[in-house]
């Protein structure tokens, strides 16, 4: 059984007895999360072992998951890209099986959601799920993992529509969250630093994975983790590992990913690609499956540089990895990379290929700083974004609710 003693090696011994103390008011609580897949995805991941933990200091917690058809998953990815700011205009049909998914997926619910103390909806896939429980027990939120800074109006005014009965929402950043009826909470994501996905590894693991997937150890590597998805930009990164090549003799990168079940567009985002790699023996594209944690994190740890050129980014739980690990991310200005990515400190933030390219040169060039860049990363998550300060925030927050002091907002 996973438990909370386990991490006081990292954090300490005092950030484990404070968040027994915060727990202890909580006891016995009922506590579900809402999302609409249990494999890929970084809600997936931080639910994964979030759920247990919480179970671990005394809380009685449950983790549900929608189904829904293809209709249903085009829906709330047109949602996702609308959020995001892309002008999407989304069919009556596909806004009438979103609807009905959800009044569908409310009666399967309702023995695990309508007596709860705390309800936790995770992102628009589940959010119409309030309006089927008018004689709910306990205290919902919406929590937001989307870059909502500049979302399309008339999608978000058709997703506002469900949310404003909610009794408190919480987002990644400030600049995400939007004017909704009721207390609004900032708790960015986190990382789990005993994963498989970020746990140390001894080196002869590290070397079995570069020779798998015939990595040269003696050339530089770059590397980016993500679903493949537009708004990662895997396009924008083959163009600048191409203009860094030029440069740079021998470069190799590294684009590795999945999907997630409730994303129908990877296909045609690994197609694009595949077409724009142009079969470069030295671009190595990896569909690895969900469960391929170790070999994410023996891939992050072997490259020089970690590159996350997203456009729009909620947060980016792969940047957090890459910091944990000591390497220099370079990342899109954008999002919740900017609160991981300190110009010059842990990284360097971009906006375009060719800046992606400058910077990847600069810190091939000046090894020093990326081994400093790399020690200050580290130290920048611990402190900021590991899993017991994520449950902490969690953990304040319902007891906010539950005292009745939902009048406070955070923001």
């Amino acid at each position: 059984m996973l438990s909370i003693d386990s991490y006081a090696a990292i954090t300490g011994n005092d950030v484990i007895e404070k968040l027994r103390q915060i727990a202890k008011p909580l006891q016995g609580m009922k506590v579900v999360h809402v999302n609409s897949t249990r494999i890929g995805g970084g809600v997936a991941e931080i639910l994964h072992k979030m759920v247990p933990l919480m179970n671990d200091l005394g809380l009685d917690t449950h983790w549900e998951v929608l189904q829904g058809n293809a209709e249903f998953y085009q829906c709330t990815k047109g949602f996702h890209n609308a959020i995001q700011g892309n002008p999407v205009h989304l069919p009556e049909s596909l806004l009438k099986a979103y609807e009905q998914t959800n009044a569908e997926n409310a009666e399967m619910l309702r023995p695990a959601l309508e007596d709860a103390d705390i309800v936790i909806i995770h992102d628009p896939q589940p959010a119409p799920l309030l309006k089927h429980f008018p004689d709910r027990k306990g205290k919902w939120i919406w929590r937001c993992h989307i870059d909502a800074s500049r979302p399309y109006r008339p999608v978000w005014k058709y997703l506002r529509s469900f949310l404003t009965d909610y009794d408190a929402s919480i987002w990644s950043l400030s600049d995400f969250a939007q004017p909704l009826p009721h207390p609004q909470y900032l708790i960015p994501p986190s990382i789990d630093p005993l994963s498989d996905k970020n746990v140390d590894l001894e080196m002869k693991e590290i070397r079995e994975t570069r020779e798998r997937f015939e990595l040269d150890p003696e050339r530089p590597l770059i590397t980016q983790i993500s679903r493949f998805d537009r708004f990662k930009d895997p396009v924008g990164v083959v163009q600048a590992y191409r203009l860094a090549k030029r440069f740079t003799h021998g470069l190799q990168l590294v684009l590795a990913g999945g999907g997630a079940t409730d994303d129908p567009e990877g296909d045609a985002v690994l197609n694009e690609v595949y077409e724009a790699a142009a079969s470069d023996p030295d671009v190595h594209i990896l569909l690895l499956p969900a469960d391929a944690h170790r070999t994410i994190n023996a891939l992050q740890r072997m490259s020089d540089i970690v590159l996350q050129k997203s456009t729009k980014e909620g947060f980016g739980l792969t940047v957090t990895e890459a910091l944990w690990k000591g390497r220099p991310v370079i990342g899109g200005n954008t999002g919740g990379i900017r609160l991981q990515v300190i110009n010059h400190h842990t990284g360097f933030l971009v906006s375009t290929p060719e800046g992606a390219a400058l910077r990847t040169r600069y810190l091939l060039n000046h090894r020093d700083l990326m081994e400093d860049m790399g020690s200050k990363a580290r130290q920048y998550v611990r402190d900021n974004f590991l899993l017991t300060r994520h449950i902490a925030e969690y953990f304040n927050l319902m007891v906010l609710l539950s005292d009745g002091h939902a009048d406070r907002v955070e923001l």
